[in-house]
């Protein structure tokens, strides 16, 4: 796994697969993503999966699936991997030698209670440097430290400034395990390295462990990359978003009906405002303008609150936006497959503006696919809907009415279906919101839906006045 230094950029996702790709990562990954494709670099994927206990093999597709689906794709030419930290052990360990050689890392044998047991003693925090002059050799139950020299770290990070560190508040942090293996700060700095790493762009919450990292690209005498810690995630609460008590994995999004471009155009506005943005009073902006425009300077140094109703929004307007055959296609795919799709293709066009997610679809339209006919069951009304409805003492005579002039209709179309309610509510003084509640309930058995003469035009002449004079009886007793 030894690459020749790029003459591009390179940036690094490095994710562990551990379960279901978060939020947060898949906007690390895609502010990556802008800045290899603009700057004509590299965008890598490096699978860290060193973690025996908690890494789980199928993960690793899902990660794959889930940056294609975000518009990372493997096919991409600026797009390398997967790599897989595992398959570099060697080189890691090779690397803790040559830090044993220069003297920039010893053995210790103290166990871990023998370390809090001293901290204890010395009224300190963590472990005291007491192996340092030892000079233990490798042994059974021995780990790997490493030597913190003395002084301050500066990291020059893009979005925070220089950050300055006392290495004096740093303990002679461990390399390899009592067992020999490598610990990940060890591991993801060689990986990094070997990989001819140029930028690291990663969340804040990592910033702790970046002088070590730093510390580690000196002593194997590489200068460490341009550093980049973006802003977490947090929820309504201003907590960061956590697995165990908050919505955050892409997959769950994606399957609620959240389309993927309205996903990542709101990822990138977490932290970051796309110029212009103000001006025109809309952070919906395309790919190719956050390509084209995102800069790791111009992020913002709060954490960056995840709303859903926000990313809802968006996806509203992402479907409002789309593209009428690409529409029904989607649109269509959340129907349950026995649902006749030329009916549905006739009211599709008049919910498009009203969905927030493609998965509204079905409820949204349902009531077109009820059984039909004379043997049909009666309509499951929304009892609210039907009391709100039924309240006014006209109510009856103007569904008489309305079922009546329906009845006498030539022409079958929402045009001619709403002037003839329109003719009704003349007749009883009311107007075309209060006149038209009865015979939707009638028909779609709840008080709000898609237009609805659009829906009476693709339900049918017989199926509409079966169930309003259903809704009639209904009345009547």
């Amino acid at each position: 796994m030894t690459f020749q230094p790029p003459f591009q950029p390179r940036f690094r996702f490095a994710p562990s697969p551990t379960g279901f790709f978060h939020v947060g990562g898949a906007r690390t990954a895609l502010m990556n993503w802008a800045l290899a494709r603009r700057l004509e670099g590299t965008f890598v994927l490096r699978i860290e999966d060193t973690d025996e206990a908690r890494n789980q093999p199928e993960w690793v597709q899902g990660i794959i699936d889930a940056l294609a689906w975000i518009g990372i794709d493997e096919s991409d030419p600026h797009f390398e991997g997967p790599h897989f930290q595992s398959a570099n052990a060697d080189a890691h360990v090779a690397a803790a030698r040559r830090l044993v050689e220069t003297g920039a890392a010893y053995y210790c044998d103290l166990t871990g209670q023998e370390v809090q047991d001293r901290a204890k003693e010395l009224g300190i925090t963590g472990y005291d440097g007491y192996s340092r002059d030892r000079g233990l050799d490798a042994g059974p139950g021995r780990v790997l430290r490493f030597r913190v020299p003395e002084g301050r770290t500066i990291v020059h990070d893009l979005v925070r400034g220089d950050v300055d560190f006392d290495n004096g508040t740093i303990e002679d942090f461990v390399l390899l395990r009592g067992n020999g293996a490598p610990m990940f700060l060890l591991a993801n700095v060689v990986d990094d390295i070997e990989m001819a790493i140029s930028h690291v762009v990663r969340a804040e919450e990592h910033l702790p462990n970046t002088p070590k990292q730093q510390m580690l690209w000196d002593a194997l005498g590489h200068a460490p990359p341009v550093w980049a810690h973006v802003p977490v995630l947090v929820n309504e609460q201003r907590k960061k978003l956590s697995k165990r008590r908050d919505k955050v994995a892409i997959e769950q999004y994606r399957d609620d009906g959240i389309l993927a471009d309205a996903m990542v155009n709101y990822l990138m506005t977490l932290g970051w405002t796309p110029p212009g943005a103000e001006e025109a009073g809309s952070e919906i902006v395309t790919w190719s303008q956050i390509e084209a425009d995102f800069a790791l300077e111009d992020v913002n140094l709060s954490p960056a609150f995840f709303d859903v109703k926000k990313l809802t929004a968006f996806n509203k307007q992402y479907i409002k936006n789309m593209d009428p055959a690409e529409y029904l296609a989607a649109a269509s795919a959340q129907l349950p497959p026995e649902w006749d799709r030329a009916r549905f293709a006739a009211i599709a066009p008049h919910i498009q503006e009203r969905l927030e997610r493609l998965t509204d679809v079905p409820g949204t339209v349902d009531f077109l696919f009820w059984s039909q006919g004379d043997n049909a069951a009666e309509i499951d009304y929304d009892e609210v809907s039907w009391a709100k409805a039924t309240a006014p003492e006209w109510s009856g005579p103007l569904l008489s009415d309305v079922i009546d002039v329906y009845d006498a209709l030539a022409s079958w179309d929402h045009e001619s279906l709403k002037a003839a309610i329109e003719d009704v509510m003349v007749r009883f003084e009311v107007k075309l919101g209060k006149a038209q509640a009865l015979p939707r309930v009638a028909v779609t058995g709840r008080a709000v839906g898609p237009p609805l003469f659009e829906s009476f035009e693709a339900l049918g002449r017989d199926e509409t006045l079966r169930r309003l004079r259903a809704a009639f009886r209904r009345l009547g007793s």
